[in-house]
């Protein structure tokens, strides 16, 4: 078979002149920074802002006066804010923001923590990050599930529905049966039939993907909606009392100070959750699969051309996205919750958004799976001892965090060359 060279094409860089990202993020950390240094600083009080390596109050903690600790790292965030506006090489941007938002974040907490009423100004870090991870864990399945179908070509705007059936199939059949693993099964069942619909519509009959997925996700809440008030409304102790995953301790690690009582005392969902993240990382870069599925979602005619079957690849992976995400959505009814209509409240967009700020990279998914997850779970805490930011402000912030971090963090991404784009066989 002859093949035939295509020269380079020469793309000119684009002048961003004075003003470029780097430039721009830093004004606005700058910015961050004099704010926090004078508005919290000024708020904060001189007790002391503890936290502590534990899940209460007792035990070793980290103390810093209020107002100097809110002073201080405000002033690190000027520090980082200044140095991204002088201008930094490409690769120290990442480290340089991320110290900057750290700082910020501290300092805001600084004057959180020191203006709590009296026996509640501690933060328990075992306990926030152990609230992280859990409010993570639908995100995290959420958008691996967006990495198996972005990667391979296939927009996924689905994952709310699929997060929902699975929460809802989980409840249902493991209410009946008795079994969280006749749950988990269903579950994975549940988000694999919604995946199913838009791999049909999708490939088969070249729907339009983007508003296949806001359909299917009308369809997953109005079908549970629906059966809700028909089955478990009726006899919630037939139908929506599902058993729960215990918690399982890893010998050894579960006594790491910190990282072990928040991480290695877990239910199956949160090591389920990470094993997937290393799974889908290695198979996607170190694995024919991961090749051909890249290869699919960049440029299909090449692939179709070197043998790869474009379209079974597209309907494997999809499928496959629904089980990921259909296990997602039992984290909730079979380790937290009893299921309620329209339970997922929106997270299968916040993983979309994770998906986007993680590049469609499994590992960088789940960053930013863990950033959405510290928001809410900020929010819970800040609510718990009593902040004066309004509840309802609180509510928001891990919306705005993902807005904020899809719009002003993110900057130029490129999502694979194919996604959304029908492939039509010749």
């Amino acid at each position: 078979m002859s093949t035939m060279a295509v020269p380079d094409i020469a793309v000119a860089p684009v002048d961003e002149g004075f003003w470029t990202r780097s430039r721009k993020v830093g004004l606005t950390l700058l910015a961050l920074g004099l704010l926090s240094a004078v508005l919290f600083g000024a708020l904060a009080t001189d007790q002391q802002a503890r936290f502590t390596l534990s899940d209460d109050a007792a035990g070793a903690a980290l103390e810093i006066n209020g107002t100097i600790g809110a002073i201080l790292f405000g002033i690190i965030t000027i520090a980082a804010g200044a140095a991204l506006l002088a201008g930094v090489p490409k690769r120290w941007f990442l480290p340089v923001l991320g110290v900057g938002l750290v700082a910020f974040v501290l300092s805001f907490l600084c004057w959180q923590v020191s203006a709590a009423p009296a026996g509640q100004n501690f933060m328990p870090l075992v306990n926030i990050i152990r609230g992280t991870f859990i409010l993570a864990l639908p995100l995290i399945f959420g958008a691996l599930a967006g990495v198996l179908c972005e990667r391979s070509g296939v927009v996924n705007v689905a994952i709310e529905g699929q997060l929902l059936m699975g929460a809802f199939s989980g409840a249902l059949f493991g209410s009946i049966s008795g079994s969280v693993w006749v749950g988990l099964v269903a579950a994975a069942i549940g988000g694999a039939f919604i995946s199913l619909l838009l791999a049909v519509f999708a490939i088969r009959y070249l729907v339009d993907q983007v508003v296949m997925g806001i359909v299917l996700n009308l369809l997953a809440v109005g079908v549970t909606g629906f059966l809700y008030e028909r089955l478990m409304q009726t006899d919630a102790a037939k139908y929506n009392s599902a058993p729960r995953f215990s918690n399982w301790e890893i010998p050894l690690l579960k006594d790491i100070p910190v990282l072990g009582p928040a991480l290695f005392r877990g239910n199956i969902f949160l090591y389920l959750g990470l094993l997937l993240v290393l799974v889908i990382h290695i198979g996607l870069f170190r694995t024919r699969w991961g090749l051909r599925t890249r290869s699919v979602g960049e440029h299909p005619i090449a692939a179709d051309t070197l043998g790869v079957k474009v379209l079974r690849v597209r309907y494997r992976n999809v499928l496959l996205a629904g089980v990921v995400a259909g296990i997602g959505g039992a984290s909730y009814t079979l380790a937290l919750y009893s299921f309620t209509k329209n339970m997922i409240g929106g997270k299968g967009f916040i993983a979309l958004a994770a998906l986007i700020f993680g590049r469609w990279n499994p590992t960088g998914a789940l960053l930013a799976a863990l950033f959405f997850g510290f928001a809410d779970q900020l929010a819970t805490y800040l609510g718990a001892i009593n902040s004066v930011i309004p509840s309802q402000f609180l509510a928001m912030l891990p919306y705005l965090a993902t807005i904020l971090a899809v719009a002003g963090l993110v900057g130029r991404v490129r999502a694979p060359a194919a996604d959304g784009k029908p492939y039509i066989k010749g």
